[in-house]
């Protein structure tokens, strides 16, 4: 959100009743009519004033365009209005889970190459193979040549696993 106070969104309440009448081509009389019919709910100032934003004067528009060019009653609005809510909300919880099961998916699959990696080295072990290290830890350089370990060093004997090498 932003912190420019001077900056509104639709959604803001900012418009005074006899403004929105006059932008949505409606008499205030019939705004209010609608206020109490629950089509729009504007905002309220701290003097209970209705505030009007510019959502709304766009929904005040199309109530009345379903109610004159489509014939259709306040009743009929209302419901309408209430299922056009409901099937925005459905959409938003949709990309919402979308997004939660793509990152759930990515997780998954993180999930199923570390178990492969895992069940291939539990196999390796139960198949006889030793872990050899891949660098002695004192002297840095790689014991997998054959040779023998440095004195005062010990191999790690047949079936113990190294976990400096996990």
């Amino acid at each position: 959100m932003s912190t420019n106070p001077y900056e509104v969104s639709d959604d803001t309440p900012v418009y005074v009743i006899s403004v929105a009448a006059e932008l949505s081509g409606l008499h205030p009389q019939t705004l209010r009519a609608y206020d109490r019919l629950g089509l729009v709910s504007p905002g309220r100032s701290a003097g209970r004033g209705r505030r009007y934003s510019l959502r709304d004067v766009v929904l005040l528009r199309e109530v009345q365009r379903l109610s004159q060019e489509e014939g259709i009653n306040l009743s009929g609005i209302k419901q309408i209005l209430e299922l056009g809510a409901e099937l925005e909300r459905a959409r938003r919880l949709l990309a919402e889970m979308t997004t939660e099961m793509a990152q759930l998916r990515a997780e998954l699959e993180s999930t199923r190459a570390v178990a492969a990696r895992l069940a291939g080295l539990v196999r390796n072990r139960a198949a006889g193979a030793q872990l050899v290290p891949v660098r002695n830890v004192r002297g840095g350089s790689s014991s997998g040549t054959g040779a023998a370990p440095p004195a005062g060093e010990q191999q790690a004997a047949p079936g113990t696993a190294d976990t400096a090498n996990l």
